[in-house]
């Protein structure tokens, strides 16, 4: 599906047609995630369990520093 960029004031939007929003389940106002993986870029919908997953993959990240960077070598 080809999509095309529009201004929406001083921003730049992307609109959704309703068959995209309803495939992806969402409605106007929900709140979505864009990541970029090595397939592409991927919409996800947005949830409060994703605040408190990044805290807790921060701590994890703070904590075991030494040893992610030798396992990253």
């Amino acid at each position: 599906m080809k999509l095309q960029l529009k201004r929406i004031g001083n921003s730049t939007g992307l609109i959704l047609p309703k068959e995209l929003l309803a495939r992806l389940n969402l409605e106007q106002g929900d709140e979505v995630i864009v990541s970029e993986g090595p397939e592409g870029f991927s919409v996800t919908t947005f949830s409060d369990d994703d605040e408190e997953t990044m805290r807790l993959a921060r701590d994890v990240i703070k904590e075991y520093r030494n040893t992610l960077k030798a396992l990253a070598k």
